[in-house]
């Protein structure tokens, strides 16, 4: 099963806190020993605000990257 898991601060440690409906699908118990594929997100949140200026429509920017693309 592959999910999204937001890591947290535990202690000295970084800790992943799997969801209960998740537990209770896999059947997950204390000291289960577990697989783990660590795969970093993007995080995109440092944009927020940052493009208000834009004045192209979304339709011109892919337009204009297709054109590029194309050359």
């Amino acid at each position: 099963m592959e999910t999204k898991l937001k890591a947290k601060q535990i202690g000295g440690s970084i800790g992943l806190i799997i969801p209960r409906e998740i537990v209770e699908i896999e059947r997950i118990s204390a000291n289960d020993i577990l697989k783990v594929k660590i795969e970093k997100t993007g995080d995109l949140s440092f944009l927020w605000g940052k493009l208000k200026d834009v004045k192209k429509s979304t339709d011109k920017i892919m337009e204009e990257i297709d054109e590029w693309e194309n050359g």
